[in-house]
C-alpha cells in the first residue's frame, strides 16, 4: 500500500466531510443575523419565528462541524509532521489566531445568543448573532490565510530546512487570500441560501406553514442569486491570478498540453489521454480562455509540457531532478468544469425563482418548487469540486515551490495504520452525518411555532437530548 496516497486520501476525506459544514454555518448564521434584524426594523414575528427555527438549525450543524474540524488539526501532527515540521511556525499563527480569537467568539455570542431571548434586550441580542456571523468570517479568513501560503508562500524566510514568518503582514495580504476569501465567503451563501430554499419548497409543497417558507424561500433566493453572481466574479479574479502565479493548474484545469496558445481557447470539453500527454477529442471555444485569463481577446497561456521544462529549471535543485510537476490532469479538468456546471445552475435558479417571485408564481409553482428540491446539493458539490480543483491541481506541491507532498508525510506512520484510521474516520463520520440528519429532520417536522411559542432555552435544545 502507499503510505503517501493513503494520507492524501486520509486527509481530502476528512475535509471534504468538515467543509460540509462549515459553509453552511456561515452562510446561515448570516441569514439568521438578517432575519433578526428584520424582526428588530420591522418588529413583525414572523422574522423572529424565521430566526429562531433557522438559527436552531445552525446550532446543530455547527457542533458537528466543530467536531469534524477538530479531527483533522489533529491529523497534522500525526499524518503530516514533516510538514508540520517545515512550515509550522508559519503555518501555526493563523490557526492558533482562529482558535484563540475566532471560534471562542463564536463560542460566546453563540451562548448568549440562544439563551438571551428573553434576558438581553432585543438590540444587544440582535448584536450577539452578528457578531457570531462576524466570527465565523474571521475563522474562515484565519485559515485561508494558512491555505493561502500553501498556494502562494510569502512573508517568511528558510533558516536551517525550515520556513520561518518574517512578515506577518505579507501573510495575511496574500494575493491568494485576496481573491480566495471572497470566492469561499460567496460560496457559503449560495449553501446556506439553497439549503433554506430546498427544505421551505419540500414544505410549500406540503402546504406546511405556507406565510413563513414563503418568507424563508424569498430570502433565500434573493441571497442565493447575489451569492452565486458573487461566486462567478470572484472565481474570474481567481483564475486571472492563477494565471500568473500557478499557470500548471489552469494549463491542466484547461487540458492544454504543448503549445502555448494565444490567444487561447476555453476547453468546453474533451476526451483527455494523460498517457499520450494528449487530448483524443476536444471542443472548444475560440478566444474565450483569453478573455477569461485576461479580459481581453488575446493573451497566452503555456502548455503543461512547455511549464514541465521550466519548472525543472527551476525547481529539480530543490525536490530532486526527474520530478513530475504535472498535476493530475483529468481530476483538476473535470473538477473544475464540475464547480462551473452547477454554480452556472444555481444562477440560472436564482434568476427564475426571483422571477417567479415578482411575477406572484413562486408558491404556486409546483414544477420549480420540486426543482429546488435536489439543488440543496448544487452548493455542496460545487465547493468540493472547486476544492478538488485547487488542491489536487497543485500537485505534486504541499508548499508550491518549497515542500512536495511525498517529502510532506510523516515517515514513520505505518500505511496499515493509516488504513485502519480511515476505515474508523469513515465510520465516525457516518454516525455524525445521522446524527445531523436526524436532528435536522426532527427540526423540520416539529415547524416554527414551537420555538416562537417557548423559545430557546434547555428545553428546547436540540443537544440536551443527545449529549451535544
Amino acid at each position: 500500500m502507499d503510505q503517501v496516497l493513503l494520507a492524501r486520501i486520509q486527509f481530502a476525506s476528512t475535509t471534504i466531510f468538515h467543509f460540509f459544514f462549515v459553509p453552511l454555518s456561515i452562510g446561515l448564521v448570516f441569514m439568521v443575523a438578517l432575519m433578526e434584524t428584520m424582526y428588530v426594523v420591522k418588529k413583525k414575528e414572523l422574522y423572529k419565528k424565521m430566526a429562531k427555527f433557522w438559527g436552531h438549525i445552525f446550532l446543530i450543524n455547527f457542533a458537528v462541524g466543530v467536531v469534524t474540524g477538530i479531527i483533522q488539526e489533529f491529523q497534522f501532527g500525526m499524518n503530516w509532521s514533516d510538514y508540520s515540521r517545515f512550515v509550522g511556525d508559519v503555518f501555526g499563527a493563523p490557526l492558533a489566531i482562529e482558535a484563540l480569537l475566532a471560534f471562542f467568539m463564536e463560542s460566546t455570542f453563540i451562548g448568549l445568543w440562544i439563551f438571551g431571548w428573553e434576558r438581553l434586550s432585543k438590540k444587544l441580542h440582535l448584536a450577539c448573532i452578528w457578531l457570531v456571523s462576524l466570527g465565523t468570517l474571521l475563522s474562515g479568513f484565519w485559515i485561508l490565510s494558512a491555505n493561502s501560503f500553501m498556494q502562494v508562500p510569502t512573508g517568511f524566510k528558510m533558516n536551517n530546512g525550515r520556513a520561518e514568518m518574517t512578515d506577518f503582514f505579507a501573510l495575511i495580504t496574500n494575493g491568494q487570500l485576496i481573491v480566495e476569501f471572497p470566492h469561499v465567503i460567496t460560496g457559503a451563501l449560495c449553501t446556506a441560501a439553497f439549503f433554506v430554499a430546498g427544505i421551505s419548497a419540500f414544505n410549500l409543497l406540503k402546504k406546511k406553514h405556507v406565510e413563513f417558507y414563503k418568507m424563508s424561500l424569498q430570502l433565500a433566493l434573493v441571497i442565493g442569486l447575489i451569492g452565486s453572481l458573487g461566486t462567478a466574479f470572484s472565481g474570474h479574479t481567481q483564475a486571472q491570478y492563477l494565471v500568473k502565479t500557478q499557470p500548471m493548474k489552469m494549463a491542466a484545469a484547461e487540458g492544454i498540453w504543448k503549445d502555448t496558445q494565444d490567444p487561447a481557447p476555453w476547453s468546453a470539453f474533451a476526451i483527455i489521454d494523460s498517457q499520450k500527454r494528449e487530448n483524443s477529442f476536444e471542443v472548444n471555444i475560440p478566444y474565450a480562455m483569453s478573455f477569461l485569463a485576461y479580459s481581453k481577446f488575446e493573451g497566452s497561456l503555456k502548455g503543461m509540457e512547455t511549464l514541465q521544462k521550466e519548472y525543472s529549471k527551476k525547481y529539480d535543485s530543490v525536490v530532486g531532478k526527474g520530478t513530475n510537476y504535472i498535476p493530475p490532469v483529468k481530476t483538476t479538468y473535470w473538477s473544475f468544469r464540475l464547480m462551473v456546471g452547477f454554480g452556472m445552475a444555481m444562477i440560472l435558479l436564482g434568476l427564475a425563482g426571483i422571477y417567479l417571485w415578482k411575477k406572484e408564481k413562486l408558491s404556486n409553482s409546483r414544477l420549480f418548487l420540486k426543482l429546488l428540491l435536489p439543488t440543496i446539493s448544487f452548493p455542496f458539490f460545487a465547493n468540493t469540486f472547486g476544492w478538488v480543483m485547487t488542491e489536487v491541481g497543485r500537485q505534486p506541491w504541499t508548499v508550491f515551490g518549497l515542500m512536495t507532498t511525498s517529502d510532506a508525510v510523516s515517515p514513520n506512520v505505518p500505511a496499515g495504520t493509516i488504513l485502519f484510521s480511515i476505515i474508523l474516520y469513515i465510520l465516525v463520520f457516518t454516525i455524525l452525518a445521522g446524527v445531523m440528519i436526524y436532528l435536522i429532520i426532527r427540526e423540520i417536522k416539529k415547524g416554527p411555532e414551537i420555538h416562537h411559542n417557548v423559545g430557546v432555552h434547555e428545553s428546547t435544545d436540540p443537544f440536551s437530548k443527545v449529549g451535544a
